[in-house]
């Protein structure tokens, strides 16, 4: 894949082994960066952040039924005392106990919370470098409400909140109707992407915009909602939303009580977006043949600077001094290699702007700007530069 071959070029990541990924200097930054955006987003719907563990009690997944069922099947592990226990793949029953021991009232409703944190898939077979892996970092979000209609009204801001996020991080996703799998609940959506390296199949409507997941439908030809002919396209999952329905609550007698002192289940929903397959996409949809091309919300940097001989050195340092100063994030390159290979590694890792400082530039007292993706460069004057970046 595309992705992972730019990214172990460029440094962000290495495999320790199968299906299990190093985030390296360059790719925890592009990490951080778009859980700032994932977390922006999850803050604007009101949600509260959490962290919860990695080791799961095996009693919370016994009273969902799920420690045998599960599919991919949990990592089980015991301690030294013959304690058994899993590592998380997800956090339903983790979340409900939380909400069973504090939420007693009508009055503590809604309820919306959410981590960003490792998950662990026991993988039959890691593929495609971040895309399926045994390891990878997920945010999930759980929200609680007393009646079904809140809970799809809570369910649309956050269909509404995924597509913004997607959008910021320069993808342009379909939001389709899915299978709710062993998740479970009452029904879901996928946001997907379109690609040829896609492993998900899913089938849309040119005219009316419906879409859904193969899984979720099977082999139909005409649309549901309008009957033109439906396209097959190979796409990647980015998220996946859940309407979960009172499932865990009931099988967790996780209950609060109404105005009238009766006991009633919350209706439940969760809503997961993988990050670090997030990154793999932003890639995959957006590069060349020379490399990445981050779009700014996810770039490591926002302005990559070459400093080009020797005798420039001392003004490149002004020129990134001044940079961060100005709260630009920039990479400064001031190691003694060729223009060429600056030039090139400059490509393959994608930073947004790249600025070169030679003895050519500043006998103009001007510096050589270019936009990563564009072919052209041009040359900006030093004192005009922020105003150029401001734009």
């Amino acid at each position: 894949m595309i992705s992972h071959k730019y990214l172990v070029r460029g440094d962000f990541i290495e495999q320790s082994f199968s299906g299990v990924y190093r985030f390296l200097p360059l790719g925890f930054k592009v990490l951080k960066k778009i859980e700032g955006v994932v977390r922006e987003e999850m803050i604007g719907l009101g949600a509260q952040e959490i962290m919860l563990p990695a080791l799961q009690n095996k009693s919370l997944w016994l009273e969902t039924k799920r420690w045998e069922t599960i599919d991919p099947p949990l990592f089980k592990l015991k301690d030294r005392h013959d304690k058994e226990m899993g590592l998380g793949s997800t956090h339903e029953e983790e979340i409900t106990d939380i909400f069973r021991k504090r939420i007693k009232s009508y009055q503590d409703l809604p309820l919306s919370i959410f981590q960003i944190h490792a998950k662990f898939r026991n993988e039959m077979r890691p593929t495609s470098g971040l895309m399926r892996t045994k390891e990878f970092l997920m945010k999930d979000l759980y929200s609680f409400h007393a009646s079904e209609k809140d809970l799809e009204s809570f369910y649309e801001k956050v269909r509404e909140s995924y597509s913004r996020i997607f959008k910021r991080l320069g993808l342009e996703c379909l939001c389709v109707e899915a299978d709710c799998g062993t998740i479970g609940g009452d029904f879901c959506h996928e946001f997907m992407v379109v690609s040829e390296i896609g492993e998900d199949k899913v089938l849309v409507c040119p005219e009316c915009g419906y879409a859904a997941n193969v899984e979720k439908t099977g082999e139909i030809e005409k649309c549901p909602k309008c009957q033109a002919k439906l396209e097959q396209k190979n796409c990647i999952e980015l998220g996946h939303i859940f309407n979960l329905g009172t499932k865990y609550s009931e099988a967790m007698k996780a209950e609060y009580l109404d105005k009238k002192g009766k006991t009633h289940f919350p209706f439940m929903g969760c809503y997961g977006i993988g990050i670090s397959r997030l990154m793999a996409a932003i890639v995959e949809l957006n590069h060349d043949e020379k490399g990445i091309i981050w779009p700014l919300e996810a770039a490591p940097f926002n302005v990559h600077l070459l400093s080009l001989e020797d005798g420039v050195k001392d003004e490149a340092f002004k020129i990134y001094s001044d940079l961060e100063k100005h709260g630009v994030e920039v990479l400064f390159d001031e190691r003694q290699k060729s223009a060429g290979e600056k030039f090139v590694e400059a490509d393959l890792i994608g930073i947004p702007m790249r600025i070169v400082v030679s003895e050519k530039t500043l006998k103009e007292k001007s510096l050589e700007v270019k936009e990563r993706g564009k072919e052209e460069a041009r040359m900006i004057k030093i004192k005009d530069l922020f105003k150029f970046l401001a734009c």
